[in-house]
C-alpha cells in the first residue's frame, strides 16, 4: 500500500493469512510527512517504533514524541496521527485487532496498490524545484 505520506506493507492479515485474526504490518512515513487525525472503528491498533523520530497524537491528549523503541496503544474509535519529523524514514509495526482494518485505506484517494515485488519510491513534496 503506497499513500501520499509513505507505505504501510502487511505481513499477516485476514485476506492472506487463513485463520489471521490480527492483522500485523510494517508503516514507513517519510520525512516531513505524516496523517491527518483518523479512527479506526472496529480495532484497537499497537505502533512499535523501529527507527526514526516523530509526533503522536492519541485521542484528546497532548502531541508527544515518539522515539524507536516506543510503544503506543490506541483504543478502537480514537482519533490519532502520527508526523515524521526526522530526516530519514520513520519505521513502525503496526498491529490491528481484531485484523481487517486496513481495508478502509483502500479507500483513501491517494492509495496506490503495488504490484508484488514493486518498492514505493519516495518523491519529497519540494522535488518540482
Amino acid at each position: 500500500m503506497v499513500l501520499d505520506w509513505g507505505s504501510i506493507k502487511w505481513f499477516v492479515s485476514p485476506d492472506t493469512v487463513p485463520g489471521a485474526t490480527s492483522s500485523f504490518g510494517e508503516v514507513v512515513i517519510n520525512p516531513t510527512q505524516g496523517h491527518d487525525r483518523h479512527e479506526h472503528p472496529g480495532a484497537d491498533e499497537v505502533l512499535y517504533v523501529i527507527e526514526g523520530t516523530g509526533r503522536q497524537t492519541v485521542g484528546d491528549g497532548p502531541e508527544f514524541e515518539i522515539v524507536a523503541g516506543d510503544t503506543i496503544w490506541v483504543p478502537r474509535g480514537t482519533p490519532h496521527s502520527t508526523f515524521n519529523t526526522g530526516w530519514k524514514a520513520l519505521r513502525l509495526i503496526a498491529t490491528y485487532t481484531p485484523g481487517g482494518e486496513e481495508q478502509a485505506l483502500r479507500g483513501l484517494p491517494d492509495f496506490v496498490e503495488l504490484p508484488a515485488g514493486d518498492t514505493p519510491v519516495w518523491k519529497p513534496a519540494d522535488s518540482a524545484r
